[in-house]
């Protein structure tokens, strides 16, 4: 079993909570939009990380982060990209490929809306952890935490910090 905590949009700014929210975390996921290369390197100091680049994201963390991570944790089967869009409404250019190879776990950041919704036609879930900087127009900060244990999601908390 992993504990998995995962975060977007944080703009260049990475509140101190995160790390206590995710201090018993296995790994640490981030959706893109980081702001700062500052934010990647002390995510990576602190946990075992996985992330990819969101748009506003510079050279210097493009070459840190892929556009897209598709792997397998704990026998789950992961897509993460930044924008993604959500069930109904997937992006242009990632919907062909993500129907003819669905992933049971759907990550995406960009709107700064949290969102998890079960897609079922293509039987994968859709998470999205909102934004947990203080850039845009959500009014809380969001993070999330799950499980993952043979090949199942388990446990998944919402968690708010401090208004924006």
């Amino acid at each position: 079993m992993k504990k998995i905590g995962l975060l977007s949009d944080t703009h260049s700014y990475l509140d101190d909570a995160v790390f206590k929210h995710f201090e018993n975390c296995d790994e640490v996921w981030h959706a893109g939009d980081f702001g700062s290369i500052d934010v990647v390197e002390k995510l990576k100091d602190f946990k075992p990380f996985r992330g990819v680049y969101g748009n506003i994201d510079g050279k210097d963390i493009r070459t840190e982060c892929p556009e897209h991570l598709r792997f397998d944790c704990e026998g789950v089967d992961v897509w993460m990209t930044h924008i993604g869009g959500y069930p109904g409404r997937y992006a242009p250019a990632i919907k062909t490929d993500l129907i003819k190879n669905p992933p049971k776990l759907f990550i995406c950041g960009h709107s700064h809306i949290l969102k998890v919704q079960y897609d079922p036609k293509l039987a994968l879930l859709h998470l999205n952890p909102g934004a947990a900087g203080k850039q845009g127009w959500h009014k809380v900060r969001t993070l999330m935490r799950f499980d993952l244990e043979l090949g199942e999601i388990k446990n998944l908390e919402i968690i708010e910090l401090f208004n924006r």
